[in-house]
């Protein structure tokens, strides 16, 4: 199995309704950047990353993947990806400039090519390739519902009807108000319409200090939160140990973190309690099972964000024992002939070989964008 061509693309999809906010970023699209890895033998492989739609960022990653990764990679054995990981993660002209960020998040949709295509040979779906399912039931939770955008009205009605006509058991709602009783409100308010069984989950999306995430907590105490979500500047490691130990609710974290190393010292300082990997920004599936396996050991929960990489997530959920809950952003989901969906509040295990990054023709023709 040789690679003989990798082809970069860019789609823009729209967000749900004309834009979405929360306490850091505002989108009316969704970007995802990835490439198709063909190999002489017919096969083609699909992996991407997930943008903010920004079309001359997008151009980054899609020259990074066109130029430097590639010559890296033409003439390889596909089969070999955690060697081609690290041949492109190590490569010193590369680690150079790209530690993080645009190269970090084109390897990222390469190495979920490479994985699709192990998956596609196997003529297996990812979750079985790495060793099965180790649960059947996986649980979904809706983030899509709880935009700090919405008015107190949408946001009440739409947590409700997730949760009374779609089934779902839990929700997010985003929170980083200027005045965090706006938010407090809007929390007790959907608490009141969805009953005490189900779980919230609020982000405030790195937006606050230690001093209002515990004011934040303190005020939040009977509302039952799940877990609190980027809730301080991502890299603050002594602001999340403190926050984690005086704060009341379990802090979440992971999204803006892109390197294995990252996560240790967040795990060995007790400054998180659920694990948010992210595919895009852990340069792909390789470093994410790293990842995982490191919180699995200090016996730590793994929720990966979406971001919106659940194609991807979703068989990484399956598969891993660490991880129970997935969490559901529909934007991208018409993009993919096998789309992740969700019947009653749990998602429905995908069966098709691959990663289930295979996107359906039609979506390159209504959300392509140019590569220059």
């Amino acid at each position: 199995m040789t690679i003989s061509r990798i082809e970069p693309f860019i789609l823009h999809v729209p967000v749900t309704g004309s834009s979405i906010s929360d306490s850091t970023h505002t989108l009316s699209h969704w970007g995802v950047v990835g490439c198709r890895i063909h190999t002489r033998e017919g096969l083609v492989g699909t992996g991407f990353t997930g943008t903010h739609a920004d079309i001359a960022g997008d151009r980054l990653i899609a020259r990074c993947i066109a130029t430097s990764l590639t010559e890296l990679l033409i003439g390889e054995d596909e089969r070999d990806v955690t060697r081609l990981w690290q041949k492109v993660a190590r490569h010193p002209p590369l680690q150079w400039i790209g530690r993080a960020g645009i190269a970090h998040l084109a390897l990222g949709a390469v190495d979920v090519a490479l994985w699709d295509l192990k998956a596609q040979a196997a003529g297996l779906p990812l979750w079985k390739l790495l060793g099965g399912a180790t649960s059947e039931r996986l649980t979904a939770y809706n983030t899509d519902i709880g935009w700090l955008s919405l008015s107190d009205e949408a946001l009440v009605s739409g947590a409700r009807r997730a949760v009374e006509e779609e089934g779902f058991r839990g929700i997010k709602v985003k929170v980083g108000s200027a005045d965090i009783g706006r938010d407090i409100d809007r929390l007790a308010a959907v608490r009141r319409a969805v009953g005490d069984r189900v779980t919230i989950a609020t982000d405030a999306n790195g937006r606050w200090d230690l001093p209002t995430c515990l004011r934040f907590t303190r005020a939040a105490r009977d509302l039952d939160l799940l877990w609190f979500e980027e809730p301080l500047w991502y890299d603050d490691v002594e602001g999340h140990v403190r926050l984690a130990a005086q704060g009341g609710v379990p802090v979440a974290l992971g999204e803006q973190l892109y390197t294995a190393e990252a996560f240790f010292d967040f795990i060995r300082r007790g400054a998180m309690h659920y694990v948010q990997p992210d595919v895009a920004r852990l340069a792909g599936i390789t470093e994410y099972i790293r990842v995982a396996e490191a919180a699995h050991a200090a016996r730590l929960p793994v929720v990966a964000h979406a971001g919106d990489m659940g194609q991807v997530h979703v068989h990484l959920s399956f598969w891993h024992p660490a991880t129970s809950s997935f969490e559901y952003i529909p934007w991208i989901r018409s993009c993919f002939e096998e789309p992740v969906t969700v019947t009653n509040g749990d998602v429905v295990r995908p069966e098709q070989p691959g990663a289930g990054t295979a996107i359906r023709p039609e979506a390159f023709d209504t959300h392509a964008k140019s590569l220059d």
